[in-house]
């Protein structure tokens, strides 16, 4: 195909044309044969047709210049925080600086709440800002949680524990720690132990020194002194400096179990650790501990010299002096302890000088009880608050078990009314303790009255504290007030079947069998498998010293009727409701799919002898039917609509 001529002479004065006088235009490569002959169509049709052709060409054939074109760089690796990460694998918990703006706001609102001493409030609002906008840190759920564990509210804690590691909020060390020491203050240390080993296996966080401190404590507490030592050795692995005060736990662990080997040998092996002096006189009450053991009375005493002498060099805090105050009230020493306890008074002076604490007033407020000055004990007890130390429900426990034990029940229930004023929450124990001096004071009505408010006061006695209450209910006659108790706590305890046998045998005592029939109907209502022939025996035994032992089997049988019946209406009602689904999907479906060839042919069989029978006899059968075909219709719909939702 050739050049026309305008077109050619054109292009001849174009390559012709310097190129300083050439306009500036971008530079157009040399035509190619494609490029030629679009220029020689005469009509724009063949121009478009060869435009298709050409878009053809390329979708098969690509240019070669996209051929030699150079690839495109990869992309660059993701940087490891965008990388995406095993979502099983241990999250690791929010810095400090996760704790500002409107969350920080939030931890304010909740320290007020604690302040307050509204701890329920604090959880509540903790919960429900876990799936807000506002999520709390972990340092304002660690704040609850240390507020539950101060005032031993331990059930709630392991609450909010577990609610918020389901809700994915990555616990830190201190979270760990609080976790540790409420398993260990409620004498449960293998299961501390057990998250310990976890905690060292998974967690993506090292311990820190006071995990090991208060792991220590609360073996030393629970008379795991062995495994606590073994923890001593874990914690020089890790590199950890020495410390003092763990070693004053072992050192009260071996007096405890009179192991003055044991304290010497700790002394030593802390004094070669620090060089060869010991600065910190936490040490010297466990060290007059063991020269109290040995006999050694005047080396128990210099050492208290050395501690707290006029020229002593020695470091002493409140806890340092607290072990030398218990060393010296426990052997014989009272006099001289209170002469200690004096002077650390006069050397208190907070903020800047800290010589006494709540444990100071405990260990003086016992060393009185011991010496039988209950009126003494309870003046030093009521001081604490001049002191800037308030008592806790431990110290009120320990006074107020001093008092009942000693017959005085007035001084420790007007103890136990100042404990809402000082806003400490009394424990299961503290009403525990009051019950059992009530009974003992023939007081059964006060008695129950504490387990009352025990009850209502969202407290969970366990069923020893109610086998207590029952037990003294029904020595002092109070059979009803027992049964009473029963049905209330027979929905919030596991009974075993000693207590069960114990309230029946009470009735049955009472001449009240109707009850102990009524009590055994519900007994096979909700835990059947208790009662098993032995137990059927005893029932049997109470009622036949009325002659109403047969009673008892009928009750069985009527109550295997009542299980067979209901069985029976169960399976009727699943047969019914896969009639309706057959029904449904065969009204929808073709024949053929649900193979029903075999009713179709009978169907057809009985065709000639409907037709043989009276028409009058077809009207009357049809004039019973109230529901036309089209209410069938509907019907059959809506219940395969149903079955269609249901999968």
């Amino acid at each position: 195909m050739a050049f026309s001529k305008p077109a050619f002479l054109a292009h001849l004065k174009t390559l012709a044309t310097p190129a300083l006088r050439r306009p500036h235009r971008r530079h157009l490569p040399p035509p190619s044969s494609v490029s030629l002959r679009l220029l020689s169509f005469a009509t724009p049709e063949e121009a478009a047709a060869e435009r298709r052709r050409r878009k053809r060409r390329l979708r098969i054939e690509p240019p070669l210049s996209s051929l030699s074109r150079p690839s495109a760089s990869p992309p660059p690796p993701k940087p490891p925080s965008s990388i995406p990460q095993n979502p099983n694998s241990p999250k690791l918990p929010e810095p400090i600086s996760a704790l500002s703006g409107n969350r920080l706001n939030l931890h304010n609102r909740i320290l007020a709440l604690i302040r307050e001493n509204d701890l329920e409030e604090a959880a509540l609002l903790t919960r429900h800002s876990i799936y807000s906008n506002c999520r709390p840190t972990i340092f304002t759920a660690n704040a609850v949680l240390h507020a539950l564990v101060r005032q031993s509210k331990y059930s709630d804690f392991l609450s909010l524990h577990r609610f918020i590691t389901q809700a994915g909020l990555a616990p830190n060390v201190i979270t760990c720690n609080l976790l540790f020491q409420t398993y260990l203050d409620c004498r449960r240390p293998d299961t501390a132990m057990e998250h310990y080993k976890q905690f060292i296996n998974d967690a993506p966080i090292n311990p820190s020194p006071t995990t090991y401190k208060i792991l220590i404590k609360g073996l030393v507490d629970n008379n795991r002194v062995e495994r606590a030592l073994e923890l001593k050795e874990e914690m020089a692995a890790k590199e950890f400096a020495p410390d003092p005060l763990v070693y004053h736990y072992l050192m009260v662990g071996c007096a405890k179990n009179s192991d003055a080997d044991g304290i010497f040998k700790l002394y030593e092996e802390l004094k070669e650790k620090l060089g060869g002096v010991i600065e910190d006189g936490v040490v010297y009450g466990g060290l007059m501990k063991g020269y109290f053991l040995r006999g050694t009375e005047d080396a128990a005493m210099e050492c208290y010299e050395e501690a707290v002498g006029e020229n002593s060099k020695v470091k002493m805090s409140a806890v340092a002096y607290n072990s030398v105050l218990d060393a010296l009230t426990k052997n014989g020493k009272f006099e001289e302890a209170l002469k200690l306890f004096d002077r650390m008074l006069k050397e208190h002076n907070p903020p800047k000088r800290l010589a006494v604490n709540l444990g100071s007033f405990n260990v003086i407020v016992d060393g009185y009880c011991k010496q039988g000055k209950f009126k003494d004990a309870i003046d030093v007890f009521r001081k604490m608050g001049d002191y800037r130390c308030g008592p806790d429900v431990l110290s009120y426990n320990v006074l107020i078990e001093q008092l009942c034990e000693n017959g005085l029940l007035a001084e420790a229930e007007e103890l136990f009314g100042e404990m809402s004023e000082k806003k400490v929450n009394p424990d299961e124990f503290t009403h525990v303790l009051l019950m059992d001096a009530c009974f003992k004071n023939a007081r059964a009505d006060d008695a129950a009255g504490y387990f009352k408010q025990m009850v209502d006061s969202g407290l969970r006695p366990n069923l020893a504290v109610y086998n207590k209450l029952v037990d003294g209910l029904v020595k002092v006659g109070k059979v009803d007030e027992a049964k009473a108790f029963y049905d209330l706590m027979v929905k919030k305890l596991k009974m075993d079947v000693e207590s069960y046998q114990f309230m029946m045998k009470a009735l049955s005592e009472d001449g009240k069998l109707d009850e102990v029939l009524q009590m055994v109907d519900q007994l096979l209502d909700e835990d059947p498998i208790i009662f098993d022939e032995e137990f059927q025996e005893f029932v049997k035994e109470e009622l036949r010293k009325e002659g109403r032992e047969e009673e008892l089997g009928k009750l069985m049988e009527e109550k295997e009727r009542q299980k067979a019946e209901a069985k029976a209406r169960e399976a009727e009602a699943t047969e019914a409701a896969k009639r309706s689904a057959r029904a449904a999907v065969a009204s929808l479906l073709p024949s053929k799919l649900l193979g029903k060839k075999e009713e179709e042919k009978d169907l057809a069989n009985n065709t000639s002898a409907e037709a043989n029978a009276a028409p009058s006899a077809i009207e009357n059968a049809n004039a019973g039917k109230e529901e036309s075909i089209e209410e069938v219709v509907a019907e059959n719909s809506a219940s395969h609509d149903v079955e269609r939702r249901e999968y």
